[in-house]
């Protein structure tokens, strides 16, 4: 694990104040872009972090509910824009109270072991809230919306869950925290979502029975009213700590090449999504 985050040199990219007018699209576009560009050598392991404004993200199998209209005017109704990721996982919601954290590192010659990326962003987060007495753990919290063997939890509520992403000899591991706000309406909506776009029909895949009770923010949990903010200064405390140089950058120029590639991508995906709500 300390090998893992122990990089020569951090890249933060930090996006997690850009604004209401940034899309998840971008994001999505952008990790991928990351990932061939620190498996290819042309950038350094990069750590981005971003903000969206409401915005209910999908996996593809939720694009196969049998009720997906109903669900996603539901969404609209309640003023979330719904998006398809390019990944795995099921239903999250984004707001202003979540921060996300990509982690991107550059696959080595033996590989990258898949719990090995989930264990180092555990390892990441546990470090930067170490000076508060609650345990941080990481297993499957049943009931909350997109359920996972990583999902972090204090006390068996849910703040925290990770996925990955693997493109060409890079490895995106990404987190959302659920840093303030109210953990319990997020999975309500998700909850009414998947009611409505399921109903009672049975489907091959099983999606997930959301529990609102199960899911918190860190600020509830820890008791402190944190912002994006202190969790920005928190993750980059941690960044140095774990490199030689920690700096700021943006996308560089083989990065912008590539970007307009892979956000057609996503935006080719989401487009039939966007039909269905017309």
């Amino acid at each position: 694990m300390e090998g893992l985050l122990r990089q020569p040199e951090w890249r933060i990219i930090d996006q997690s104040a850009v604004g209401i007018h940034f899309q998840a699209l971008q994001s999505f576009g952008t990790d991928d872009t990351l990932c061939a560009s620190v498996g290819a050598g042309e950038a350094p392991a990069t750590a981005r972090t971003w903000v969206h404004h409401n915005t209910v993200v999908l996996g593809i199998q939720d694009t196969r509910l049998p009720f997906l209209q109903e669900g996603l005017q539901y969404l609209a109704e309640q003023g979330y824009q719904p998006i398809v990721r390019n990944s795995g996982g099921l239903a999250v919601v984004l707001d202003e109270g979540v921060l996300n954290i990509s982690l991107i590192f550059p696959e080595a010659a033996k590989g990258i072991d898949i719990n090995r990326g989930y264990d180092a962003m555990w390892q990441l987060v546990q470090q930067m809230f170490s000076d508060f007495p609650q345990s941080i753990e990481a297993r499957e919290i049943i009931g909350s919306y997109c359920p996972g063997s990583y999902d972090l939890s204090i006390g068996g509520k849910k703040f925290a869950g990770i996925s990955q992403r693997r493109l060409k000899r890079g490895v995106a591991v990404q987190i959302y925290l659920c840093v303030n706000g109210s953990g319990e309406k997020r999975a309500e909506l998700v909850r009414e979502f998947y009611q409505l776009a399921k109903k009672d029909e049975q489907t091959k895949f099983v999606y997930p029975e959301v529990v609102p009770e199960v899911m918190a923010s860190l600020s509830d949990l820890l008791g402190v009213e944190l912002t994006i903010a202190d969790v920005m200064l928190r993750l980059l405390q941690q960044l140095k700590a774990h490199s030689d140089y920690l700096y700021a950058g943006q996308l560089n120029e083989f990065e912008l090449s590539l970007f307009s590639g892979y956000y057609q991508r996503v935006v080719d995906r989401n487009e039939k999504m966007a039909e269905m709500l017309k």
